[in-house]
């Protein structure tokens, strides 16, 4: 990577591949890691449990996420005490809402006034926000992640809105926003212009992180060299 100033923008890497969780262990850049169903499921995961106690072991005492799944608050809340015991890296990942859009405001509360640390997830408004840092503990350590991509995948820039959510956390120095989602790799250099805390990257935005600062004169002269390469390798001709 190029001299890039990530200033104090935290990366974790998201996914559920086992290969691709110890090879990113060994990275310095990378100080998390966040995981979901579909993407556990998209990794051939069968068993939640055993995947999850191998994760905590492989991370090496980084922080890691697991979300529950139930979509029964009662439910939830016992999956999230479950989960928690597995390790004391471990933040238990809650969504905003139900299925049905029943808040999770309330086991929020609970969890948080147990000690368990969440990472309050698929938020897109400021208004979640506003809602979620009400309902944690500021003793108790939490991300809040705000689907920044799927924000932008709607046509509207997340800069502002990430920004004003930052706003909502100051004064709350053990909660952390997260700006989940990227779609590019511009997306980790909005995140360090705005001082957000975390940032999670899947492992093919990973890959491009080389090019970060990157001289553009060289780029291009490179981006030259590969079409004429891959002209010759295919033998065309005129």
């Amino acid at each position: 990577m190029a001299d890039f100033d990530l200033g104090n923008l935290k990366i974790f890497a998201d996914g559920a591949d086992r290969s691709s969780i110890i090879e990113l262990r060994q990275n310095p850049m990378i100080r998390g890691f966040t995981t979901n169903p579909t993407l556990m499921r998209a990794a051939g995961v069968e068993d939640y449990e055993s995947f999850a106690l191998d994760a905590v072991d492989l991370v090496g005492g980084l922080p890691i996420s697991f979300e529950v799944f139930s979509d029964d608050l009662v439910e939830m809340e016992a999956q999230a005490h479950k989960i928690a015991a597995w390790g004391p890296n471990i933040y238990v990942k809650i969504p905003i809402t139900n299925t049905k859009g029943t808040t999770t405001g309330d086991l929020l509360r609970r969890l948080a006034g147990a000690g368990i640390k969440c990472n309050v997830t698929a938020l897109m408004t400021v208004a979640q926000v506003e809602q979620t840092v009400a309902n944690l503990v500021d003793d108790v350590p939490a991300f809040i992640s705000v689907f920044a991509g799927r924000i932008a995948d709607t046509g509207r820039d997340p800069v502002p809105l990430m920004v004003e959510a930052l706003g909502v956390l100051e004064g709350h120095p053990n909660f952390e926003l997260i700006w989940a989602s990227p779609r590019e790799l511009l997306n980790i250099a909005q995140a360090a212009q705005i001082d957000c805390h975390v940032i999670t990257v899947t492992p093919d935005i990973l890959k491009k992180l080389p090019t970060l600062g990157r001289d553009l004169d060289a780029f291009s002269l490179d981006t030259v060299r590969m079409f004429r390469q891959d002209a010759e390798a295919a033998r065309y001709s005129l």
